[in-house]
């Protein structure tokens, strides 16, 4: 009986293998040539004089009603002058990431067929981490400058923000934004909706980067993921006895959703807690909603949130 069990166990396994082998055979098929353009160097390699040429060739990365002084400092400003020199250091050769867009495009177009494939242009920005990575349809537009590695000497943020300043990461950046833009906007401003809303853009992470860990995909260290893991169930009954999934107390956004070092239980928890456990625990929702109904990556981002929840049969692992 034991040899019996085991044969059945090990055919389950197999069969999950080739189906997910099958998959990935197929996302190889799929033609993706994706084309990198280097702002960045073009402006600031540009000469001043030549600086009307690259407005005409990039119009979109100049807003109207900025003067051109504001350019041609940013050009010639010694710091600016610096973070460029240290982008080049870093991407002097841009081919690996443009190898692990092509991969990424592949996932996208097999879930999204009718997905445009985007040209990628990288440049330098204003250090605004809340813009590291942009989907817009026909562009993806990546801030080098936020991803020099998190110990890099221009970073003065928080550690739960700079560790993220990593190449890992662009890819996982892409996604949220790519996501993002096709979620509807959730009409109800409870904390359950919310948490499932970016459930669903970390589901979208298990299918479009299925070789990135946990970890990565939300952006957490190995061991915050295992303190989620392990506390699950814990987290679970506080929300629920707190009867907090159907409020909408916007505090409840920045304690268990916003970026944060830490998650606000007000418990001593506190201290070994990561931030946006909301958030996992809404993926951990979304994870458990589609592993009981038969539902496509597309269906899923349409689909309302009370649906997800109710139809989800989510317990918490103890």
């Amino acid at each position: 009986m034991k040899i019996y069990r085991f044969a059945v166990v090990l055919c389950l396994f197999f069969l999950s293998c080739d189906k997910k082998s099958k998959v990935e055979k197929e996302v190889e098929e799929i033609p993706v040539d994706i084309k990198v353009e280097r702002f960045d160097k073009v402006f600031f390699e540009t000469k001043p004089e030549d600086l009307a040429k690259v407005k005409k060739q990039y119009p979109f990365f100049f807003p109207a009603g900025n003067d051109d002084s504001v350019w041609l400092q940013k050009m010639q400003e010694p710091i600016w002058r610096e973070v460029y020199t240290e982008v080049q250091k870093k991407y002097s050769n841009f081919e690996p990431v443009r190898q692990q867009f092509n991969s990424l495009f592949q996932h996208v177009k097999y879930y999204f067929p009718k997905t445009k494939t985007p040209k990628v242009i990288t440049v330098i920005g204003e250090m605004d981490y809340n813009a590291k990575a942009i989907y817009a349809d026909s562009l993806v537009i990546v801030a080098l400058e936020l991803y020099l590695g998190k110990e890099h000497k221009f970073y003065e943020f928080p550690n739960y923000l700079k560790r993220n300043f990593e190449e890992k990461q662009i890819m996982p950046d892409v996604v949220s934004s790519f996501v993002y833009r096709n979620i509807p906007a959730f009409q109800e401003k409870n904390l359950v909706s919310q948490m499932i809303f970016e459930g669903k853009q970390l589901y979208a992470k298990d299918l479009l980067l299925p070789e990135y860990t946990d970890a990565e995909k939300m952006g957490y260290t190995p061991e915050e993921i295992k303190w989620c893991e392990e506390n699950e169930a814990y987290m679970w009954r506080y929300f629920m006895e707190k009867e907090m999934l159907y409020s909408v107390d916007p505090k409840l956004t920045t304690r268990f959703i916003a970026p944060a070092p830490f998650s606000k239980f007000y418990l001593e928890i506190d201290n070994d807690s990561p931030g946006r456990v909301g958030a996992w625990i809404g993926w951990q929702i979304v994870r458990s909603y589609m592993k009981n109904n038969n539902v496509t990556l597309q269906e899923l981002l349409k689909v309302n949130a009370k649906e997800i929840f109710e139809k989800s049969k989510y317990k918490p692992k103890k």
